[in-house]
């Protein structure tokens, strides 16, 4: 079903606790991690990250070898504006997010067009799956790749650092829940991509 995925922009966090950074103030701009998913029939952009386009064509002609137009589909993890700042660039795709999230982005009025509620089965092969904790209606994509199974997990898991101590971020809603969404997520993926972070082998 999945022909390729990779990394489109590798993000970084504005703080980082296991950097020795408080969570007070942001140290530098945060930048989420776009990811590319090829399928039969579909392209797919996870969580557009660059506001100026002319960056976020550069970076997915870089890391894909497309043009914007020739992405299909867009699907965004959560509502939170860094991982939707590339949406308008993708006027020519389906924009999905899980029914929460679609609903608080529409809300704001922000964009041309609606982002689509999206449940279950999406595309050819990703499953939309609740990963709660960073927000209540967080939602990641899991796909089988090679025999592995890949989910991109968006800010159910922040970076590597986070995963390893099970920990969520500073402006998480429920720090319990996102840890019992880790727990899940080790059970069901061989690879992860993180929101903040490059991808990393479970096992």
């Amino acid at each position: 079903m999945i022909h390729r995925w990779d990394i489109v922009t590798i993000g970084n966090l504005s703080r980082n606790r296991y950097w020795g950074e408080g969570d007070e103030r942001a140290v530098r701009p945060a930048l989420c991690t776009c990811t590319f998913i090829d399928g039969r029939g579909f392209r797919l952009v996870v969580d557009p990250s660059l506001a100026d386009r002319e960056k976020m064509e550069a970076e997915l002609g870089r890391r894909t070898g497309l043009e914007l137009h020739e992405v299909s589909a867009i699907f965004v993890t959560h509502a939170h504006g860094d991982h939707h700042a590339g949406l308008p660039h993708f006027a020519d795709a389906v924009w999905f997010a899980a029914p929460g999230v679609a609903e608080a982005i529409n809300k704001t009025g922000k964009y041309p067009k609606p982002v689509l509620p999206a449940s279950g089965t999406i595309l050819e092969g990703i499953d939309v799956i609740a990963t709660p904790g960073h927000t209540p209606d967080h939602h990641s994509l899991r796909f089988s790749w090679n025999n592995r199974s890949v989910v991109v997990a968006g800010d159910a898991v922040m970076t590597q650092d986070f995963w390893r101590h099970r920990q969520g971020y500073f402006n998480s809603v429920d720090s319990a829940v996102a840890a019992a969404t880790m727990e899940h997520l080790a059970s069901i993926a061989d690879i992860l991509v993180p929101g903040h972070d490059n991808y990393f082998l479970v096992r």
